[in-house]
């Protein structure tokens, strides 16, 4: 089993900057990838950004692109997702997710289907 323990939301005001963190423990894979999916009230559940472990390559959604930054710390087996110039749109609860299997398709990383262990999430609200 894997469990998957985020940290870092919280209140910020439009323009704010915000850091998730997200503490993996449990099981460990040869070849994985993690990333961060977001849902916001009313909304439907969304990918944020990606990351293969091994190679460290990312990808993101174009609503974030620019302004956000994903990364890990393979000593630590820790998420990151710094948040720049946060919008009110940017609220919602930040879930990080984890695939046992790096997709070998870029276009996977966006569904939330392909990740197999979820975390609980930790809320970010940002006021205008």
């Amino acid at each position: 089993q894997v469990q998957l323990v985020e940290s870092g939301g919280g209140l910020v005001q439009a323009g704010g900057s915000l850091r998730l963190s997200c503490a993996a423990s449990g099981r460990t894979f040869s070849d994985y990838a993690m990333g961060w999916f977001r849902q916001g009230p009313g909304k439907v559940r969304e990918f944020v950004a990606g990351i293969r472990w091994n190679t460290g390559r990312t990808y993101y959604a174009d609503s974030v692109k620019g302004r956000f930054t994903i990364s890990r710390d393979n000593a630590k087996n820790a998420l990151y997702l710094q948040m720049n110039s946060l919008k009110p749109e940017d609220t919602a609860v930040y879930y990080c997710v984890l695939c046992r299997n790096a997709p070998v398709y870029r276009g996977s990383y966006y569904n939330a289907r392909t990740y197999d262990y979820w975390g609980q999430g930790t809320q970010v609200t940002v006021s205008s």
